[in-house]
This record gives C-alpha cells, structure tokens and sequence, in this order.
C-alpha cells in the first residue's frame, strides 16, 4: 500500500509540474499505447462496441472510437492530477456551462436536486459547476489504496464536493436532499442482479441501478441532467439538461422502472453523439436478467 502510494506521489507531483496542455498532450498519446498494449481492456471495448454500435459504425470505426476511448480516458486522469491542487475558481476558468439556468432553477425550487451522469468525458469536472450554485454531495465508491483515496477526496472536496461513499449512502443522501442541497450520481454501470433494474441500454437489458428513483420517488428532488465533455482548446464543456419530469403513479416498481429506463435513454443519446467520450472498457452488460436465455 505504501510502495504504491509512494509511487502514485512521485507520478502525480511530475504530471502536476508539467505545463497542461504538455500534461494532456501526453495523456492522449499513453491512452492510445495503453490501447494497443492493454489486450484484454481493448477486448472488452470492442465487444461492447460491436454490441452497442455494430449496426452504425464499421469494424474500423469502431477500433478508432475505442482508441479514442483509452485516449480521453487516460487524459481525464492526467487533467484532475495536473488540477488536483486547483481552486474551484480556477477551475471555472476552463470550463465552459451550458443550460446552467436549469441548474439554478432547480436550485430555487426547495426540493433538493438530483444529476445524474456517466462515466463520460471527463465526469470529475462536473463538480465545480455545480458547487458553485448548491452544495453539492458526490456519490463514489472508495478506490483500493485508502492513501490514493484520500488524495483523490481532498482534491473534490477542494473543487467543492462533500463526498459521501456509496455504500451506506442512503440515508446521508436523504438528509441532503431534504436540507436543499445536490446530489450527483452515476448511472450507467453495471450493478448485481439483485440491486438492479433491467433498462433498455443501445437496445439490450443493463443492470442499473434504482437509487436516482427511489431518491427522487421519496424526496421529491428534481432531477436533471449533466455532462462534462471535452471542448476545443482544452478546455470543458459542461451541459445541464431540462428536468426529467415522470409523472408518479403510486406504483413504486413501475415508477423506478420508467424513471430509470428514462434516464439511461438520455446517457445513450449523449454517448451516440461522441462515443469516444464514453468508458467502453466497463463490462456494462455483465449482469444478465433471470428469465434470459443463456
């Protein structure tokens, strides 16, 4: 644990010391070698690729966007350590927001806001946007090296997030959301059968979590949107959305279901849009339901 902290310290002061666009610059480039050198990640990406936009993009468009893929994604990791020790001020200087007028009017609503992402583009950088207008607290599940962890929540705390660990986030979560404040969860990976809802993802049942439901069903918080992408000059664009209004029968099963189904439509939407945003390497349809066929 302490090699491998010790050895993240070293890694992460050197990205820190060098110029951003240098630090992001060589994200891309070791993105795309981990790509030819990491078969089994890169094996994943494609299947999931060919399951999800066999019928839309080609053999080769498909290794392109999944190349892509490694690219941005290892970028991102180099962004938040060359931005760890920034302010939330210094932050906004390179992110650009969209639709923030959903945001704020939610705000003012008195319900609590619930925004919902995915592991799309840089979803790090949602924080600020959003901290600014509301506290916000950040669903995340704890990384394995507790020393890295704690690096990592110091860095979303200092952009303004109070992190609260996914399990046992239940009731912090709806305390607050009473208390007016934000809420950001990810939906769109794979979770055990038995905590799931099967929805429609590019056109096959995915394991995803109920708990955006269940948290607006008992509380009432507004749900919106939001991604944060890649943008000319390296810069971010941030994106909040309309609210998501489902109207609620009574039928707390139906209305999980279609409030979820809905929501991971709109991540499908964006992803369609610029796949190499999204983390293909995640084993999204892992989880199968109980009446399918092998």
């Amino acid at each position: 644990m302490y090699v491998t902290y010790g050895l993240y310290k070293i890694f992460a002061s050197l990205i820190a010391a060098l110029p951003r666009e240098v630090a992001l610059a060589s994200g891309r480039v070791i993105g795309s070698l981990v790509y030819y050198l990491d078969g089994k990640h890169r094996t994943i990406a494609l299947a999931n690729l060919a399951r999800a936009m066999g019928r839309s993009l080609s053999a080769d468009e498909r290794r392109r966007t999944a190349r892509r893929s490694f690219a941005n994604f290892v970028q991102s990791i180099f962004d938040v350590l060359k931005t760890a020790a920034w302010s939330q001020t210094r932050l906004m200087t390179i992110i650009d927001v969209r639709g923030g007028e959903y945001l704020e009017k939610a705000a003012a609503g008195g319900r609590g806001v619930l925004l919902f992402t995915a592991h799309y583009g840089n979803w790090e950088m949602v924080v600020p946007p959003v901290a600014r207008r509301i506290p916000f607290h950040v669903i995340a599940r704890s990384l394995d090296n507790p020393l890295v962890d704690r690096d990592l929540e110091k860095a979303r705390i200092r952009k303004g997030a109070t992190v609260v660990n996914k399990f046992g986030a239940g009731r912090p979560i709806l305390r607050a959301l009473i208390r007016k404040s934000a809420v950001g969860i990810l939906i769109d990976q794979n979770v055990l059968r038995r905590e799931a809802v099967f929805v429609d993802f590019f056109g096959s049942p995915a394991a995803t979590t109920p708990a955006l439901a269940v948290f607006h069903i008992r509380t009432g918080a507004t749900i919106l949107p939001m991604f944060c992408e890649p943008a000319p000059g390296n810069r971010y664009l941030m994106r909040f959305g309309p609210p998501v209004e489902v109207p609620i029968s009574g039928d707390e099963t139906a209305d999980v279901l279609k409030i979820t189904g809905i929501c991971t439509k709109m991540i499908e939407e964006t992803i369609r849009r610029n796949p190499a945003f999204w983390l293909w390497v995640h084993k999204r349809w892992q989880s199968r339901p109980s009446n399918e066929k092998p």
